[in-house]
């Protein structure tokens, strides 16, 4: 897969392409990250690509011309026709399904922003998607940017030491993951559920989904919402149901 990062901080994605899965997929040949400076592209000898916006306001805006002729050159490296997305606490919120179709594609180009923000012309002429990993505000669209780069190299084939660690992960099937235990059996005067040493695999899978289901009920009760579970989702939520209630009945007393 290839990827065309539009920065003016290309440099801050060093460790992205140095350490970890991303840079494995790098080294392996299955993605390609290619960064593009609009500064590359300003029209004065300061290499300006911001300026004060019209109406007033605090600030400085990213100019349209600038980001537009980074985009172009970007568009003319990637194999075939490059969707262009706008890292922008405006875009709609990044999850697993759109790292899922990310991965499908043969190219992305991702738009950095900075400042207060980026003109409108820009966005309406060049711009096909808005992306956001959430409602905060960060100081630009590098951190954001790395953050979707990761999610969806781990999306590609091969990238991933173990494709099974694709199949367990968070947010997959609509449910976080269940809780994870690795040696010793006691650390921290707590020990390992008993089921995980069982060897029942029958019993550990039930038990896994049991906490999954429980964690993504406790923690993040939307992602349950207008969901269609299985007779054995059903089960396990009722024994969770039936559980929390034994529990708080028991400290009442």
């Amino acid at each position: 897969m290839w990827i065309g990062v539009i920065s003016v901080l290309p440099e801050l994605f060093a460790g992205l392409t140095t350490s970890g899965v991303v840079a494995r997929g790098i080294a392996e040949g299955r993605l390609h990250l290619e960064f593009v400076n609009p500064r590359d592209f300003a029209r004065d000898k300061y290499q300006s690509v911001d300026d004060r916006p019209f109406g007033g306001g605090a600030g400085m805006v990213m100019q349209a011309e600038p980001l537009a002729a980074a985009v172009s050159a970007a568009q003319r490296q990637a194999p075939g026709r490059a969707p262009v997305v706008l890292l922008s606490p405006q875009g709609r919120v990044f999850d697993q399904t759109t790292a899922q179709a990310g991965a499908g594609l043969d190219s992305l180009i991702f738009v950095c922003g900075r400042y207060e923000g980026v003109d409108e012309r820009f966005i309406q002429r060049y711009v096909d998607e808005q992306w956001s990993i959430g409602d905060f505000v960060v100081s630009g669209g590098e951190l954001p940017a790395m953050t979707v780069i990761d999610a969806i190299a781990r999306q590609i084939p091969g990238v991933l030491g173990n494709s099974r660690s694709i199949i367990d992960e968070s947010h997959l099937d609509g449910t976080l993951e269940y809780p994870q235990y690795t040696r010793p059996e006691n650390t921290v005067d707590l020990p390992v559920p008993a089921v995980l040493l069982s060897g029942d695999h029958g019993r550990i899978q039930r038990y896994r989904r049991r906490e999954a289901l429980r964690r993504t009920f406790e923690r993040r009760p939307e992602m349950l919402t207008c969901r269609v579970f299985s007779a054995e989702d059903r089960k396990l939520l009722v024994d969770c149901f039936e559980n929390e209630a034994s529990n708080a009945k028991k400290q009442n007393y």
